[in-house]
């Protein structure tokens, strides 16, 4: 078994309060969920209202998928005009790790 993790470093566009933001991640959030099955979640920077730190986590039988699916992810994520992206950090984990 493989654990993916991605964490997406991003900086949000024409953003004036945290209640615009909130209009721009929870849809991304949403998104990324129902795209790729997928557990997402505004995980950071969550009083700065023009950044965001997202969080993505997949689990699969090998680790190619796993990158596969946390790539797809991130160019979704790359796509969006809103949204620059500033850095995203992949790792991946298995249960033979200790």
């Amino acid at each position: 078994m493989w654990v993916g993790a991605l964490s997406l470093d991003l900086l949000l566009g024409d953003i004036h309060s945290l209640k615009e933001k909130r209009s721009v991640v929870r849809p991304l959030v949403s998104e990324l969920r129902r795209r790729y099955d997928v557990s997402a979640a505004e995980a950071g920077h969550l009083d700065l209202h023009r950044r965001a730190l997202v969080g993505v986590a997949v689990v699969g039988a090998d680790a190619q998928h796993c990158r596969d699916v946390l790539e797809a992810c991130e160019r979704l994520v790359a796509s969006r005009p809103e949204i620059e992206l500033l850095s995203a950090h992949q790792q991946l984990h298995t249960d033979e790790d200790e």
